[in-house]
This record gives C-alpha cells, structure tokens and sequence, in this order.
C-alpha cells in the first residue's frame, strides 16, 4: 500500500511548487521585459538612423557635359529612356508610384515634363546630370530607388541625348505625390533590407566619367549596355545570380557560362527579351525582370549584350 503523506507536508510541498513557479514567471517576465525594451531601443536608433540617411546632404558638383538640341541626338535619348527609365518614370515621362505599400511607405518616380507638378519646369541641365548619373536631387538630397550606380557609365554623348529628349518632351500635368516612408519603412532602409537604396551614399563623386566604346554587337559594347542597364542590381556584381533588396523579389538567375546562357544562340536571347519566354517555355516575372525595357532594344545591342556574358568567365552561383 502507498503510505499517503500528511496533509501539512503535502500542503508545505504545494506551497513550495507555487513559490518556485512565481520565481520562474517573475525571471521569464524580467527578461521579456528587457529583450522587448532592447527592440525598442534597436528599433528608435534605426528609425532616427533612417531619418538621418533620408535628409542627408551630398554636395556634388557635376560636370557640365554638351546637350545637343538636333533630331538625332533627341531620338537616341528616346531609344536610351525607353529601355532604361520609362519603367519607373512611364513612357510619357509624366511619372508614377515605383513603391506603394501602406506598411512600408509610398516612393514615386517623379514627373519629369515641364507641366504642372513636374521638374522639367525648373531642372536646369546640370540639376539632371546631377540626378541622372549621381543620384541627387536639385536640393542636394540623395534620390531614393534611382539607379545612378548603372546610370554613371553613361558615355557624356548618351547622357546629353537623354537629356536632350526629356528637354523636348511635351508638358503633361500630373502629380505622382511625395515620398514619404512608414516608421518600418525607414527601419527596413537604416538596416539595408533595400540594399543601395540611395545610390549617392556608394558612388564615388570624384571618380574619372567612363568613355563609350564604339557601337556595335561586339562583347566590349555588350559591356557597356550590361552596366548601363543596372543588371548587376539583381544578377550580383559577377553576374552570376543574386538576391535584389527589391521585397519579395525571386533569386535571380545566373548570366555567366556557368549558367543556362551559355549555350543561347543570339536569336534564343532576343526572343526572350522581347516575349519574356525563355527557350525551354518558361515565363518570366515582369515585375522583377524587366524583359519589356530590354525588349525595346536592337537587335544589335541585345546581341552585343549576350556576346559579353558569354564572354566572362564561369562563375558558380551563389548558395541561395
């Protein structure tokens, strides 16, 4: 028979348990308490932190560069904006929302035309150089989302032509609205969830301006469109595949021989630039592959494109 024990020392034991068990939730709530203090602590500093990388102050002084005002120069600064910036700035230049995201914010690309609301009315050239290949604005205020780290490689002859064509674009009235970033959204920047995000902050201002190689479907040219078309955003520095801080954005794809390209013919490349269908019958994503700016290129360009990649050496991709 089980000897039972007696009713005070059961009643000792229960209190025991119950005093033991106050201690254990006293120390569990002293030490949530403190970690859910650090968060907020870690959390304010990189929201003031965010703050501080938005109104921060770049003192840039561009060089002047020649903005033609003939008819050819303008139609190469429409074929360059149609591939590189009507995306964000619309093919109208008249702008549009690039981020819109109650929990994260609202980032606009803004209305580049002389009409109500835009900057063409009161951009002088140099406030475009400025913009365009370092990433500040007129005030002195590093852009958001404006990609001026491909953009730099633009020869002084392709910049005056862009340029040029937002100079002669017709005035349109529209407002694409103000920036402005949630109190996440500014943590995100502060901590690097969107990568680069000001391009201004990782250029170097000083640095000699690139020189054009000579147009043709030659791997050298290839180079050039490859850098000016911001794909080492998403495809990683070696271009052999990469995550871009874009969110939500897919692991993209390697473009080095180690990768599928390898083995494209120039036709296989074109054709899926301008479908977004790959040879083997898969879709692209056109939210975060932009397939249809890049579909606005020649033919020659885009095989000049294809000859560099296959040109670099095989690199494997990164672990995911």
């Amino acid at each position: 028979m089980t000897q039972k024990l007696p009713t005070d020392k059961m009643g000792a034991t229960q209190t025991l348990s119950e005093e033991v068990m106050k201690k254990v939730f006293k120390w569990i709530g002293i030490v949530l308490g403190v970690l859910i203090g650090l968060v907020i602590i870690f959390a304010g500093i990189m929201y003031f932190r965010g703050n501080s990388i938005l109104t921060k102050t770049y003192q840039v002084q561009p060089a002047a560069i020649v903005i033609p005002e003939d008819q050819e120069a303008i139609e190469r600064g429409a074929y360059l904006y149609a591939a590189s910036c009507a995306g964000c700035h619309g093919d109208d230049l008249s702008g549009k929302a690039i981020l819109d995201d109650p929990a994260i914010g609202y980032l606009p690309a803004p209305n580049l035309t002389s009409g109500q609301n835009g900057i063409g009315g009161h951009y002088s050239d140099a406030d475009f150089i400025r913009a365009i290949r370092h990433g500040v604005d007129a005030e002195g205020q590093g852009l958001l989302i404006m990609p001026a780290k491909a953009y730099w490689h633009f020869s002084e002859e392709d910049l005056g032509a862009i340029i040029a064509f937002v100079n002669s674009a017709p005035a349109i009235d529209n407002d694409p609205g103000e920036k402005s970033l949630s109190p996440l959204g500014k943590i995100m920047l502060a901590a690097g969830a969107f990568g680069e995000a000001i391009a201004a902050e990782f250029l170097d201002h000083e640095a000699p301006l690139p020189v054009a190689p000579e147009r043709g479907p030659t791997a050298t040219y290839g180079e050039y469109m490859i850098n000016t078309g911001d794909c080492r955003a998403c495809h990683g520095a070696d271009l052999a595949g990469g995550q871009s801080p874009e969110p939500g954005s897919p692991f993209s794809s390697n473009l080095t021989p180690a990768g599928v390209l390898a083995i494209w013919t120039a036709e296989d490349f074109i054709e899926t630039m301008r479908t977004g269908v790959t040879p083997y019958g898969r879709q692209l994503d056109g939210n975060f592959m932009p397939y249809e700016d890049y579909g606005r290129l020649t033919n020659e360009d885009l095989t000049a494109m294809l000859l560099y990649l296959q040109s670099l050496p095989a690199v494997e991709t990164p672990p995911k």
